[in-house]
């Protein structure tokens, strides 16, 4: 499985923060993963919270745990909440089903990695996950 290179990665960090900025949107942190659930990039404005990184990545290495978007992740907690509570027990607390977590795949559909955001809410996190994504030629699966 190949995944994101460290350009790709950090093109989709640098442009999703501009566009933030660019929305008047709070300070974020955004954090790259590679399809093996490692950091790649790991990016907090300055005025982020203090768990703003922990959130990232676990929307991020939520999205790989379970193959599906952030968004969809959300919905599928909202149906199934006692399996989510599972997840979250199985998974040490390392899940965040939330929107702001995004699997990032090239135009053929291959897995590469995934984004997570943490900050602002949840719609607004997936808006700058996705545009970074995007910005640097690639798809955003939110699910």
């Amino acid at each position: 499985m190949s995944g994101l290179t460290l350009a790709q990665a950090s093109e989709i960090v640098d442009a999703a923060l501009s566009h933030a900025r660019e929305l008047g949107l709070r300070p974020l942190t955004i954090t790259v993963l590679d399809p093996g659930g490692h950091p790649q990039v790991v990016k907090r404005e300055d005025g982020a919270g203090i768990l703003r990184p922990q959130i990232a990545h676990a929307k991020a290495w939520g999205c790989l745990g379970t193959g599906s978007g952030g968004a969809a992740g959300a919905r599928h907690a909202t149906r199934d909440p006692a399996f989510f509570a599972a997840l979250a027990a199985i998974s040490e607390g390392r899940v965040a089903s939330s929107r702001g977590g995004v699997l990032v795949r090239d135009q053929d559909g291959e897995l590469l990695g995934s984004v997570g955001v943490s900050g602002e809410r949840p719609e607004n996190d997936e808006t700058v996950a996705v545009f970074g994504v995007e910005k640097a030629g690639l798809v955003a699966d939110v699910g």
